[in-house]
């Protein structure tokens, strides 16, 4: 696996801290890694950026090595949380009937991770 889209739908923080540490393991072992935010996973957008949140610090290693490609316009305006998306940099990924769709992705070579 040289190329690897987390899809994280898991609402669950205890999920989004492995798709954390996975992504930056990945990475730092030479993979090329993106990191998809979905479905209810979209709702931690908001928590993820507080300075108190203990994810937050890796949830900005993350950002700044471009590991995050995005989160799911639908889901993310669903949830509440577009704007804390948009306030964070992210990308609003809509290329399947409002959310992001995974065959790009196969396209270019990525396996496909779901959390």
């Amino acid at each position: 696996m040289e190329k690897a889209a987390l899809f994280v739908f898991n609402g669950d923080p205890m999920c989004f801290v492995h798709v954390l540490l996975n992504a930056l393991d990945l990475q730092s072992k030479g993979r090329e890694v993106r990191i998809v935010v979905e479905g209810a996973a979209t709702k931690l957008l908001p928590s993820l950026a507080a300075t108190d949140n203990p994810l937050h610090g890796m949830w900005e290693k993350a950002k700044n090595a471009g590991l995050v490609e995005g989160a799911c316009k639908a889901c993310s305006q669903k949830m509440g949380t577009a704007a804390a998306a948009g306030s964070q940099g992210l990308a609003l990924l809509d290329d399947m009937h409002g959310h992001p769709g995974m065959a790009g992705y196969l396209d270019r070579g990525f396996e496909i991770i779901t959390f």
